[in-house]
């Protein structure tokens, strides 16, 4: 296998969670633990892809601070493996994963099963100024999804977007309305991958209320009639929904499907990796708000107090300008930094070279024109996972 081809089907497959030692950290504002007078090892799980953007960050920190983190060790994991394997070692009194790097659906499942500890604002004295240097839409999910237990360290405008080949669809729909007149016409050419493991599926489905004029587009129980509606219909002219994004760009860019769901990063690397034609284009719906997401860095409950203050300080670093940089890899959460004041310039040469070539240049007007929206509330988007696995994917079991 190519380093090409593990680096897409890394991401395909990480796809876009007793006693006192586990009570964690509760008293608020309290300061954080004092580093430990010899190096520990950091254990890092990566449940939705997010080491792509960020693990030559993680190597600069070892590589600077020996005298803090002897070793830092990467796993990868499905983030349906995530809450198991965390509540087993929790049982057990033996937590051996330190740091989890998450999407928003890894942070939901474990804000359900109380498995996290509070960062923010008990730890406050290692972030300073975190809200100011934050981008405006990454500090809404910060405050907002995060919930101070999950600190995002990377950000992108997400979509949902439509992708299409020019040479295969000669009426681009430019409306929810369109898009499923298509879908009729063209059976079986249409495709998204199931929410709770897609962030472009689970993009598409949290975009809809906006596109579609539902009543409550943050309430998926009582507020989403026409969403789900909408979703029930497309779905009699969907083949199959795919456990994951890369299953939608490969039969895309083999010419099985004509018309996918993408988002800004889905757009760019397998574009970038060959996996998608670079010919391919990507359109708006009538309507069309961003719907922002997120990689959060997360605290397992159960570590010691020496890899509590090692993991803060190593948070912390990664929110830097120079470590952010790295965060526009190959495109892959474009643009990818959650703070200020990091430009393009700053990354590394082969992540401007591969932007300058694949990125779009319609990207800047788009996010600077559209409203940036909120995923929804952990809480809910288990409630709206929920239905539409009962609602849409049941229908194709």
């Amino acid at each position: 296998m190519t380093d090409r081809e593990f680096k897409i089907s890394r991401r395909t497959v990480l796809g876009g969670i007793g006693g006192a030692l586990l009570a964690g950290r509760t008293n608020a504002w309290a300061a954080a633990p004092a580093l430990p007078s010899s190096p520990v090892v950091i254990s890092v799980m990566d449940v939705g892809g997010a080491l792509a953007l960020s693990q030559p960050a993680f190597e600069d920190y070892a590589e600077k601070y020996p005298e803090r983190a002897s070793r830092i060790v990467f796993t990868k994991a499905p983030v349906t493996e995530l809450a198991g394997k965390l509540r087993a070692q929790q049982s057990a009194n033996r937590v051996d994963i330190d740091i989890v790097l998450t999407g928003s659906d890894g942070l939901a499942a474990g804000l359900a099963n109380d498995t996290w500890i509070k960062i923010l604002p008990d730890y406050a004295d290692k972030f300073p100024g975190i809200e100011e240097n934050y981008e405006p839409a990454a500090l809404a999910l910060h405050k907002k999804q995060g919930a101070g237990y999950g600190v995002v360290v990377n950000y992108y405008p997400s979509g949902p977007l439509i992708e299409y080949m020019p040479d295969r669809v000669s009426k681009v729909p430019a409306s929810a309305e369109e898009l499923l007149a298509w879908a009729k016409e063209n059976p079986g050419r249409f495709m998204y991958a199931r929410p709770t493991n897609s962030g472009p599926g689970r993009t598409f489905m949290m975009g809809l209320p906006y596109i579609l004029g539902d009543k409550d587009p943050q309430d998926p129980v009582d507020g989403w009639e026409k969403t789900w509606a909408y979703l029930a219909e497309l779905g009699k002219y969907i083949d199959y929904y795919p456990a994951g994004t890369g299953v939608t760009m490969k039969e895309f860019g083999e010419g099985s499907r004509d018309i996918i769901i993408t988002t800004t990063g889905w757009d760019i690397n397998p574009r970038a990796l060959g996996i998608v034609p670079e010919k391919a284009k990507i359109g708006t719906l009538k309507g069309f708000h961003w719907v922002s997401d997120a990689f959060f860095m997360c605290m397992p409950k159960g570590i010691s107090d020496d890899k509590i203050a090692v993991v803060l300080d190593l948070m912390a670093f990664l929110l830097t300008p120079k470590a952010q940089a790295y965060s526009y890899d190959e495109g892959y959460l474009y643009p990818g930094p959650a703070v200020k004041n990091v430009p393009l310039s700053m990354a590394p040469q082969r992540s401007q070279d591969i932007i300058n070539q694949f990125g779009r240049d319609e990207y800047a007007s788009l996010i600077a024109d559209n409203p940036i929206e909120l995923p929804l509330p952990p809480e809910k988007m288990i409630v709206a996972f929920r239905k539409w696995d009962e609602l849409v994917g049941a229908q194709k079991s």
